[in-house]
């Protein structure tokens, strides 16, 4: 058997947009353009940034750095990051104070800026996370200490085609407008990481608690998020899609104070759910037919029926199978143990929507 590539980290889009920062800061003090820039990271350690493109024009230069997002399927992978920096400060709504009192950070073109209350940024602030913030200061005071100017600065960061791939992303649902967030709180992406999938599961939980709802809908992915929404009649903040994060999403959204949930998955993650399995993703366990016919059996299936479904290679063919057995009863009592269980761990109220390929909710309990 081949050994298995162990997947490559890459770099957030704050890391790049305060290596873009701090590449220009250079090109604007020294007149030089650089090649390449290293910045401070927030573990302490240094990295070193290619510089994509440096432009010096009337006091004002853009550098700007290519995003390598490693193994991450990120929407952002290889977008242009870039920073534009001119001396003194400015006053205006897209602009924050950085880190630093030398330093004045905006959202420029493809940077999105927030619109509701719950996130790490304020309403009517530019999508620039904290740490992002603080990488950007840091940076550029490394520029501002080489070329002995104390500053003030004005960085400009911006994203080409930002607003469109942010179209590919959860941004409006929170709302983040206009563009992308520039996140990230170590600087470094980590492959398919549980951190940014949980953050983001927090983030759309925070904002429905800020719009004051007292209910939430997970759900493990877009289809069955579409197929619910066209029965609730739930505000857009009330949606946080979950993923394979079962037991996580439910404590969460406990913790918020909701007083009900609404859970929207297909029949592979709900038997997981009624298996009482907490984290949905086939890495953590395939649903092996053995467990499957297990909890038909404590159901009520009988033996006829198990022996029927004991050839099935999926969990997929296992609930083709029981529909053409006309076994609607059973298909609504795997879905009622799924409810349970995530009542039980949620400690709230839970209504459970089993939803099929074609988008439409098949059972509802």
């Amino acid at each position: 058997m081949a050994k298995k590539r162990k997947l490559r980290s890459g770099y957030t889009t704050g890391a790049c947009a305060a290596a873009a920062a701090k590449a220009a800061s250079l090109h604007l003090l020294t007149g030089r353009s650089r090649e390449a820039v290293v910045i401070p990271f927030p573990d302490g350690g240094r990295v070193e940034f290619a510089v994509y493109r440096s432009e010096l024009a009337e006091r004002v230069a853009r550098s700007s750095i290519i995003k390598d997002a490693g193994d991450d399927p990120d929407v952002t992978n290889g977008a242009e990051i870039a920073a534009e920096v001119r001396l003194g400060s400015v006053k205006s709504s897209s602009c924050v104070a950085g880190a630093d009192w030398r330093v004045v950070i905006c959202g420029g073109s493809g940077v999105g800026r927030v619109t509701k209350p719950g996130l790490a940024v304020r309403p009517g602030e530019p999508a620039i996370n904290p740490v992002p913030r603080r990488m950007i200061s840091e940076a550029v005071c490394e520029a501002l200490g080489e070329s002995d100017c104390p500053g003030p600065v004005t960085v400009t960061v911006s994203v080409r085609d930002g607003e469109s791939l942010a179209e590919r992303t959860l941004n409006s649902r929170l709302g983040i407008i206009g563009g992308l967030s520039i996140l990230g709180t170590t600087g470094i992406v980590r492959p398919v990481s549980a951190e940014a999938w949980k953050a983001t599961i927090e983030a759309s939980l925070d904002v429905a608690r800020e719009a004051g709802l007292t209910e939430v809908v997970l759900s493990t992915g877009r289809t069955s998020e579409k197929a619910v929404q066209s029965r609730l009649t739930l505000p857009e903040e009330a949606y946080a899609m979950m993923g394979d994060y079962l037991r996580f999403s439910l404590v969460e959204a406990a913790a918020r104070g909701f007083r009900k949930i609404h859970l929207a998955g297909m029949w592979a993650k709900v038997m997981k759910a009624a298996l009482e399995v907490p984290q949905t993703h086939v890495r953590h366990g395939a649903l092996e037919v053995r467990q499957a016919l297990g909890l038909l059996g404590d159901l009520g299936a009988g033996p006829d029926l198990l022996e029927k479904l004991r050839s099935a290679n999926t969990a997929r063919e296992l609930y083709v199978r029981l529909r053409e057995a006309g076994e609607g009863e059973l298909i609504r009592a795997v879905c009622q143990r799924a409810r349970d269980y995530a009542a039980r761990e949620a400690g709230i109220p839970v209504e459970l929507y089993l939803v099929d390929s074609r988008c439409r909710v098949i059972e509802h309990e």
